[in-house]
């Protein structure tokens, strides 16, 4: 695990700041640059617009007497985009894009789901998993 984090990184950023220079050599710096603030203006007007509709929904189902299980993944996964979207680079951007939109996160959902699972002991209710 520790081995993945430092990879995760250390690699990351620098495929980021090869992408960034090789953009910049490309289309220009002030190009590049602009690029980068502009997707994190935007980035930043998407996950407010998202996170507002995701705690509507939210305060919705509580309202029914609904727990709120989609809504809280998410709003978890709308955290991330912002973080991604902020973040300058053009592969984090993409990614928190794709988180951004409500689309893009249910096609990430379903196999992000079945991860988690996989990595935790799901108890039924009633039950303790301790002796």
């Amino acid at each position: 695990m520790l081995l993945r984090l430092f990879l995760l990184f250390t690699i990351a950023p620098a495929v980021e700041l090869a992408l960034l220079i090789y953009a910049g050599t490309r289309i220009g710096t002030l190009n590049t640059i602009s690029i980068v603030i502009l997707t994190a203006i935007l980035g930043s007007v998407l996950v407010r617009h998202e996170g507002l509709s995701v705690l509507s929904r939210f305060r919705t189902n509580l309202a029914q007497g609904v727990f709120p299980t989609e809504e809280i993944f998410d709003g978890a996964l709308v955290l991330v985009s912002g973080t991604l979207l902020l973040t300058p680079g053009f592969i984090t951007d993409l990614i928190g894009l794709l988180l951004v939109i409500p689309a893009g996160r249910d096609l990430i959902k379903p196999p992000l789901k079945r991860y988690l699972r996989s990595k935790f002991i799901l108890v039924p209710p009633g039950d303790s998993p301790w002796p």
